[in-house]
């Protein structure tokens, strides 16, 4: 009987991390977690750091449980946030921990750079990557205005999942995924660009050598394999950025489809074979990503269950007349009961980036705009709900323009309904897949068919790119099939269009002031 093969994947995000074993048998994939742990912010001298030190221990941890339980991992894989990086000394040593995106550092350090560096057009026009103050160039350009000691003296600069992967190898690599997102990337020479590059006094040889999802960095150093029991376990650079190893994993049939991993960001956006760079994705603030096997993820954040979670947690330390706030179930089939498009907002305002209570600012910005302003905390759970459904359909709608493709309707009366293959569905990954109002909205109001999963969508692509390193998948169509096969998909069909369309031209009308 042949062995299975164990694939090890390490997931980050900012605020926890954990690591999975999966497997494929007879063309379905199975997962089990091994270690969950928080991945802690560290505030220290006016600025914020992660502890590198601390993430690859938990990652040792894992490999010595896995070692403990007789597995026997294939590879590993380690799939991480985007934009943040190591300073590398020339001994070899991690100079300090890394500065997390959220330092306070490059508040003004973006308008500076593109006032007086490089214009801001022509950034886009070399990256084609939207604006954020954390992105990797405006931290690197921070640093070096205030004379960064750790930037001075690094020998290599290494992008999170690459800085711990290099730690178990020995082996220095700039994944492509992970690079894209820091704002420093050609997306059509799929190399860092040396005119931005030079404008921050960096030189290529600074970074490692690029490689492409899927690639084997190297096997576990003698320490590591002494650490954790294991042998020479090879690591396998995946989509280093955690959306990359998500969208990989979306369960589509063929390229006709749009996807919206929805989290404390959502990410709407559709995967194309080159970037879309041009006038009109520089106004709407469009990204282009690196995506597997040579794709672009062309999409656009918006701010997401951030809006909702927010007030969650204000809810929970704030005395309450009534239990809405207490549970997400509660609070969700309450807000089901309440007027529907009673008062709506713009998810991606400004003033709702960092406020001191959510709360205060979306009732503040309701008063601003004249609407009524939502009290109880089913009110404000429905309107933060129909404003992320009818912000979805805007996004969805311009990406139809670029995909070309007309949005597909619902079948109506003796209308004849247009073949599956044609259809477009919108699938939602994420944690976000779990919450069955929210998709039944974005169904509403796109007028998509939505297929709702996987939840667990970014470890399922880390461990099916480690299975195409292996061999056993050929490529990211397999890959999808296999997922498709292994999960149980939700499917949302559009309801009450004309309802939707009136509360959409609403919408336009208060987004627009």
């Amino acid at each position: 009987m042949e062995q299975k093969k164990y694939f090890f994947a390490v997931d980050l995000g900012a605020t926890s991390g954990r690591t999975i074993v999966g497997d494929i048998t007879n063309g379905r994939l199975s997962q089990e977690e091994v270690t969950r742990f928080p991945n802690n912010l560290i505030e220290q001298g006016g600025h914020y750091y992660w502890d590198i030190h601390a993430l690859y221990f938990e990652i040792i941890r894992g490999l010595k449980e896995v070692a403990r339980r007789g597995l026997q991992i294939t590879s590993i894989g380690i799939d991480t946030w985007g934009v943040d990086f190591v300073f590398i000394g020339d001994d070899g040593a991690i100079l300090r921990n890394p500065r997390a995106y959220r330092d306070p550092i490059t508040f003004e350090a973006m308008d500076d750079y593109l006032e007086h560096v490089v214009s801001k057009k022509e950034v886009y026009d070399i990256t084609g990557i939207q604006f954020m103050n954390f992105n990797s160039i405006f931290q690197l350009y921070a640093m070096r205005r205030e004379q960064n000691s750790a930037l001075k003296n690094a020998a290599k600069i290494l992008f999170i999942p690459d800085a711990l992967s290099w730690m178990l190898t020995g082996e220095m690599v700039c994944e492509y995924t992970i690079a894209s997102t820091s704002q420093l990337l050609d997306p059509r020479t799929k190399e860092l660009d040396e005119r931005l590059l030079q404008s921050l006094g960096l030189t290529r040889s600074k970074f490692g050598r690029m490689v492409q999802p899927g690639t084997v960095i190297g096997v576990l150093t003698d320490e590591v394999q002494r650490l954790t029991g294991l042998g020479a376990v090879p690591v396998v650079a995946v989509a280093g950025h955690d959306t990359g190893s998500a969208v990989a994993a979306v369960p589509a049939k063929d390229e006709n489809f749009v996807y919206l991993s929805s989290g404390t960001w959502s990410l709407m956006g559709i995967e194309t074979k080159d970037a879309i760079i041009s006038d009109l994705s520089y106004e709407r603030n469009f990204t282009n990503e690196g995506g597997i096997e040579g794709t672009t993820r062309f999409l656009k954040n918006i701010c997401g269950m951030w809006l909702y979670e927010r007030c969650r947690q204000e809810w929970k330390t704030t005395p309450l007349s009534s239990p809405e706030g207490d549970s997400h179930a509660v609070l969700q089939s309450s807000a089901m009961t309440v007027e529907p498009f009673r008062s709506l907002i713009n998810p991606d305002d400004p003033m709702f980036a960092a406020p001191t209570s959510m709360i205060q600012a979306i009732q503040q910005y309701c008063r601003n705009t004249n609407q009524p302003v939502p009290e109880t905390p089913a009110e404000i759970c429905r309107c933060i709900f129909d404003s992320l459904a009818l912000r979805y359909r805007q996004v969805f709608q311009w990406l139809m323009e670029w995909k070309k493709t007309p949005p597909t309707l619902p079948c109506l009366g003796e209308e004849p309904c247009a073949p599956e293959p044609e259809r477009v569905f919108l699938h939602i990954i994420g944690g976000g897949s779990l919450n069955k109002y929210l998709n039944q909205f974005t169904a509403n109001s796109t007028g998509a068919t939505v297929l709702a999963g996987p939840q667990e969508c970014t470890a399922i692509g880390n461990i099916m790119l480690q299975a195409k390193a292996a061999g056993l998948v050929s490529d990211i169509w397999q890959m999808r099939t296999i997922i498709a096969d292994s999960i149980e998909m939700q499917r949302y069909e559009p309801e009450d269009k004309a309802t939707w369309d009136e509360a959409y031209e609403k919408f336009l009308k208060i987004t627009s002031k």
